[in-house]
């Protein structure tokens, strides 16, 4: 098993580089994602919103893996975070579903409000293989130079998106006292703005009489 960490330091507020992790795909710098789909999300007791997202990825073999190590060159990941808008703080826990005894990365990051206004990101990964015949540790090796890599890729990725919003003529996004992420520019409209009134062709519900009977309707008989 291999470590790796890393630590990074954005010049914008905590706000604003939490959207940009959650939007982060699509993006350049992220071509391998393949898919990201959110299959839950709840507000825990405490307050935090809390995701869980399915993520697919395309990788990459090295050439001297032997053949037939894998049946494809995808992996299912699941990603999943927690939100805390009171603290300031996003955990993020993301690990493969496939391919675990030739190479499994379990990657945690967390975002924290810094000083001056800036946003701490700080990476850490377990990098795993067992796989036997010797390879191991080459394995291992591999999957932590990808990391490396990763890392840097994603970070850009992230930059991008937060310059995206900070460059963005719409309000700035905000994350609610709730945890939900929510667009000021829609919340400032009134109620009656953004809820639709029910056209008038709508059917209206049947009347009944003093009995409590609907009427019948003509041209219809009681079956005999």
């Amino acid at each position: 098993m291999k470590w790796y960490s890393q630590s990074f330091t954005y010049d914008d507020p905590w706000s604003t580089v939490a959207l940009a992790y959650y939007l982060r795909y699509p993006n350049p710098y992220a071509s391998h994602i393949l898919s990201c789909d959110v299959i839950n999300r709840t507000i825990t007791p405490s307050g935090t919103l809390r995701t869980s997202r399915l993520i697919l990825k395309r990788g990459i073999l090295p050439k001297w893996a032997p053949k037939g190590i894998i049946s494809r060159a995808e992996s299912w990941v699941i990603e999943e975070s927690d939100v805390d808008p009171h603290g300031k703080v996003v955990r993020c826990v993301t690990r493969n579903l496939d391919h675990v005894k030739v190479l499994q990365i379990i990657e945690s990051v967390s975002l924290t409000e810094g000083s001056q206004g800036k946003t701490l990101q700080r990476s850490e990964a377990q990098v795993i293989s067992r796989f036997g015949w010797g390879l191991a540790r080459r394995i291992e090796t591999f999957g932590i130079t990808r990391l490396k890599s990763h890392f840097e890729k994603s970070r850009e990725g992230v930059s991008l998106i937060v310059k995206m919003i900070r460059e963005s003529r719409l309000q700035p996004f905000a994350i609610g006292p709730t945890g939900i992420i929510m667009d000021r520019s829609l919340t400032s409209y009134p109620r009656s703005a953004v809820v639709e009134t029910p056209p008038e062709d709508v059917a209206k519900p049947t009347p009944v009489d003093e009995e409590g009977q609907r009427p019948k309707a003509k041209g219809w008989f009681p079956w005999r």
